[in-house]
């Protein structure tokens, strides 16, 4: 992030509201190496953050009205009152509820958080499951925090920005989004505990190692709040009360068979095994990386896109053509990222195949008449932070 970037926000501000901002802001999006679908299941998580950001140009206002202003969406500046801030009865509300969803959570944790002027901008691509949302409550979250001296650190601000997406967008995502925005580093995948939210910042240097992880953008656009991702957490939830657990975090891997033998739904016997494995996954992508292996992490990568696409059944036709695609002209792994039905995946590569890879991807989807992906290196960037 330049200073020209924080420069031309604040001017933009400064365009539309006719006086400078307090300060600039910025958090990113996030791709996530391993664990999909566990963070609402108390499970483990490792994402990285990505050098694409929301920012956010804010001045504090004391009089208890919001305006919020977006360069990415068309239309004018959306006028809300502090005081009035309620979840939407039909969950809509439209981009201009992440933000407004996070001075309503704020408020509602007792934060004496009034109004604010925002002007956001961001790079972060939407629909493409690297959390473009999260990124936009959490830089908003940020902004306050500052603002307002609430002193919150960065895992309570992103209790914030996902209590803002459940309650007041409606969207039931876990904690993992929010987390990466708010509390990843440069070079480190973060390790999230996603029940006590302790969390290890990894070192994830692939270029040492002669590798690069890459994100293929299939330009398939998906809507989590359509509720499919709301089915899959409410058949997981059905599935910890079946076994009499608190979360299926706390069915071991090596107890898998026997829990899978007592389910009589074969849906929910997906879901379990799927989260179960999934964790385990973590557990040993995080070995690997700890012992200076991250090849290793490759065809982990590829088991985990199989259970996400047999077992959760979250996948598409443009992710898989990805793996299909990037495994056979030889990549050392790939899978489906994020809440799929769309979106992106990741590819792990030798940095001298990439360019094959990324061709032969290009070329495939060519060949079947989609738009080309958009691919670009994921290079593990700085959490949430202060511009100017």
């Amino acid at each position: 992030m330049t200073d020209a970037v924080a420069a031309a926000v604040a001017e933009r501000f400064t365009a539309l509201y006719g006086a400078e901002p307090d300060g600039v802001w910025a958090a990113p999006g996030r791709v996530n190496l391993i664990g999909e679908y566990t963070d609402f299941n108390d499970g483990f998580v490792l994402p990285l953050a990505l050098p694409h950001t929301a920012v956010a140009a804010v001045r504090r206002r004391d009089d208890g009205v919001l305006r919020l202003h977006s360069a990415d969406v068309d239309g004018g500046v959306v006028q809300l009152r502090a005081d009035d801030l309620a979840p939407p009865a039909d969950g809509g509300g439209g981009w201009a509820a992440y933000p407004a969803g996070v001075v309503w959570a704020l408020r509602e944790a007792g934060h004496p958080v009034g109004g604010a002027d925002v002007h956001l901008a961001s790079t972060v691509p939407t629909g493409a499951g690297l959390s473009s949302s999260a990124a936009l409550e959490v830089v908003t979250a940020l902004a306050l925090n500052d603002l307002y001296a609430l002193r919150l650190s960065g895992d309570r601000l992103a209790v914030a920005a996902q209590r803002a997406e459940n309650a007041f967008v409606g969207v039931p995502c876990g904690i993992m989004d929010q987390t990466a925005s708010a509390c990843c580093t440069q070079g480190h995948a973060l390790h999230l505990d996603t029940r006590d939210l302790t969390r290890r910042q990894v070192p994830f240097d692939l270029a040492a190692h002669g590798l690069e992880l890459l994100v293929v953008d299939t330009r398939v656009k998906h809507a989590l709040g359509d509720g499919a991702y709301a089915e899959r957490r409410e058949g997981c939830e059905a599935g910890a009360r079946a076994l009499g657990v608190r979360a299926l975090r706390d069915v071991p891997y090596a107890g898998l068979a026997d829990a899978l033998a007592s389910l009589g739904d074969e849906r929910t016997r997906r879901y379990v095994r799927h989260v179960v494995t999934e964790n385990h996954r973590v557990e040993r992508v995080i070995a690997h990386l700890d012992d200076g292996a991250p090849r290793a992490v490759g065809p982990l990568l590829t088991e985990g896109h199989a259970s996400l696409r047999d077992d959760l059944r979250v996948s598409c036709a443009e992710l898989d053509l990805v793996v299909r695609t990037a495994n056979a002209a030889g990549a050392l792994g790939a899978r489906m990222t994020g809440g799929g039905f769309g979106g992106s995946a990741i590819v792990l590569v030798e940095s001298a195949a990439s360019d094959t890879v990324t061709k032969s991807v290009g070329a495939a989807f060519e060949s079947t008449g989609l738009t080309p992906p958009r691919v670009f290196p994921a290079l593990p960037s700085p959490g949430a932070l202060r511009l100017a």
